[in-house]
């Protein structure tokens, strides 16, 4: 059985909004699939006009064109239709096609479009996008000048008339089946030279494949080179009503002109990962609006992506920093001398025991310290294996009541309630952990009079000056500025470095820099 095939994003219309977008996210490296039904609502038309560079390209040129640069770029395009369109408990989107077959999909941009759905006057389909038009900013110019007659199906029509007056004086509106204009419509219309004929209309008159004019019901024949009509526009959304999107009435004037998905900034639907653009959202939007609004929703789309590729990475990267002290932390042999660290021994000597929180509390040497003081302890690290070692080491030193060993990853969760004493000794490690916002959240959990104790390494060991070359260690005084302490809160008790002695792998004692920040919430 083929493995169903996956796309960043699929894109449901090879129109100019489908192809805008697909071009802008192949170009982003995004894999992206255009499935195209080759029904272009502008099939009809010469033209593109009013698209700066491209003012009378044939719409076929255009797409072509196009796919051309989307296939360049690296996306793929297929004939075909989508039927249904469903999320699956993944988030991932299933895409299934007319031939049975289906792919998957990070994200969707639906671009399908709309159909122009005419006033049924015989033979007027027929002329649809030649001399029968309805936009005058799209054909306007190709018919100025020319007589131009305006059929009036609706309460838009005199706003047409007046609107194609611009392109034309011999502009005339056809009553048909809409009412008649009021005295102040007819009075409007007649300072503008349009004229007002009565009677329903029942067919157009052809002469040499020109528009030569509309005849009446009453047998009377109004000469015209352009019919101007409303059509109703209906947008091609049944694909999304799997995913529970409907379009709603879009209205102008107080007439529903059509109907279209309501579209967010850049396309948004209520759907997560799902954006449209083009007609079906856009009734009324033109070639060059299209594919500007596929640039945007492929543009959003690929934020979107981009966002979601950097939490898996920073998620597999936690997950690495956490195996690796797993692994250390799970062998036989002990990491650390056990013995606390000499800067607790000598900051917190003189405090009155109460609740400690240690952050990183590796195999416990600080914790059962505190807890034979008569501390409190919460120890905490990314490890299980370091937290069961604490236990052990608790339980050895008749301290295991005292304290409360807790696995966190404090980039994604951190002990709850405050305390007297927040220590973090050495808390560095590769695969960019989050300090400075983790000692912050340090500082929130001491309670008023208590004490936070920050110590860390001013720079590497002295026989090694590339160690810790992927870690940043900062200053006293950056750890300081970085804590963001509120004005008039915190008593600064200590904040510099100092020197202590450490035995080198190689057996001989050297001295080592290393740095602290002793801080007292007054309130």
């Amino acid at each position: 059985m083929a493995t169903e095939r996956y796309f960043d994003v699929v894109v449901v219309g090879g129109g100019a909004a489908g192809l805008g977008g697909a071009l802008t996210l192949a170009r982003a490296r995004r894999s992206v699939l255009v499935v195209d039904a080759g029904e272009p609502r502008n099939a009809p038309a010469a033209g593109v006009h009013g698209y700066l560079g491209h003012d009378g390209l044939p719409p076929a040129e255009l797409l072509s064109r196009g796919r051309a640069e989307v296939r360049g770029a690296g996306g793929e395009i297929v004939r075909g239709e989508v039927v249904g369109l469903r999320r699956r408990d993944t988030g991932e989107f299933e895409v299934s096609l007319a031939d049975g077959s289906s792919v998957s999909a990070a994200r969707l941009l639906v671009a399908t479009g709309l159909v122009d759905e005419l006033p049924e006057v015989p033979g007027l389909a027929r002329r649809w996008g030649a001399d029968v038009l309805h936009c005058p900013y799209c054909h306007g110019w190709e018919v100025r000048d020319e007589p131009i007659a305006v059929l009036a199906t609706g309460p838009m029509a005199v706003h047409q008339a007046l609107l194609w007056r611009q392109w034309s004086e011999d502009v005339t509106l056809l009553e048909h089946t809409a009412p008649g204009p009021d005295d102040a419509e007819r009075e409007r219309l007649a300072a503008r030279g349009v004229a007002v004929v009565p009677g329903e209309v029942t067919g157009v008159e052809v002469t040499g494949d020109r528009l030569s004019g509309v005849r009446l019901a009453d047998g009377r024949v109004v000469p015209c080179r352009a019919l101007v009509v409303a059509p109703r526009f209906t947008a091609r959304a049944e694909v999304l009503a799997g995913l529970g999107l409907e379009p709603v009435a879009q209205e102008r004037g107080g007439a529903v002109l059509g109907s279209g998905v309501e579209p967010g900034a850049a396309g948004a639907t209520r759907v997560p990962g799902v954006r449209v653009a083009g007609n079906v959202s856009d009734i009324a939007g033109q070639v060059v609006g299209s594919v500007a609004a596929g640039v945007q929703a492929a543009a959003a789309l690929n934020a979107e992506l981009v966002e979601a590729d950097t939490e898996r990475a920073v998620a597999a990267q936690r997950a690495e920093v956490r195996a690796y002290w797993e692994d250390r932390y799970g062998g036989g042999d002990r990491v650390w001398t056990g013995d606390p660290n000499a800067t607790l021994v000598r900051e917190v000597a003189e405090l009155v025991p109460g609740s400690a929180l240690d952050l990183g509390c590796g195999e416990g040497g600080d914790a059962v310290w505190l807890a034979a003081r008569g501390w409190r302890v919460t120890a905490v690290d990314v490890s299980e294996n370091a937290v069961a070692r604490v236990a052990g080491a608790a339980a050895e030193a008749g301290v295991a009541g005292r304290v409360d060993g807790q696995r966190h990853d404090l980039a994604e969760s951190f002990p709850e309630g405050e305390f007297d004493l927040v220590s973090a000794h050495f808390l560095h490690t590769w695969g960019g952990m989050p300090r400075e916002r983790i000692l912050r959240r340090a500082a929130e959990a001491v309670a008023p009079g208590g004490v936070l104790l920050v110590v860390g390494h001013q720079g590497p060991p002295p026989w090694d000056p590339e160690a810790h070359a992927e870690v940043h260690l900062p200053t006293a005084e950056e750890v300081l500025g970085s804590l963001e302490l509120a004005p008039g809160r915190w008593e600064v008790l200590r904040c510099g470095p100092h020197e202590r002695e450490q035995r080198a792998p190689d057996g001989a004692v050297v001295t080592r820099t290393d740095n602290a920040v002793k801080v007292r919430r007054v309130r």
